[in-house]
């Protein structure tokens, strides 16, 4: 599988009513648990200074990342993101080991 670094900034539309948000966070919640256990979701971060989620996501490539990984969470439709491929580096310290 692929790698791939994800940044997202969640866009709730204006006038949608809390209890629709609140629905589909607790939905994306609950993907997100599936998804890490299918092996696509390896880590999640927030970010200190804004509301970006910043995750390493896996797939076999990006289409299937865009429309059957990511395109599965609740969120998506609201979210704006940037999805940069990721390569293995030859002196990545994770590989020492």
């Amino acid at each position: 599988m692929m790698e791939f670094l994800v940044e997202v900034t969640v866009n709730v539309p204006e006038g949608t009513d809390q209890a629709e948000v609140d629905r589909r966070r607790a939905a994306e919640a609950v993907r997100a648990k599936e998804l890490t256990a299918g092996g696509h979701l390896s880590r999640l971060w927030r970010t200190a200074e804004d509301p970006r989620v910043i995750a390493i996501w896996r797939a076999d490539n990006e289409i299937e990342l865009r429309e059957k990984v990511l395109g599965s969470l609740p969120l998506w439709p609201w979210v704006t993101a940037v999805i940069t491929t990721l390569q293995p580096h030859p002196n990545d310290p994770g590989l020492a080991g």
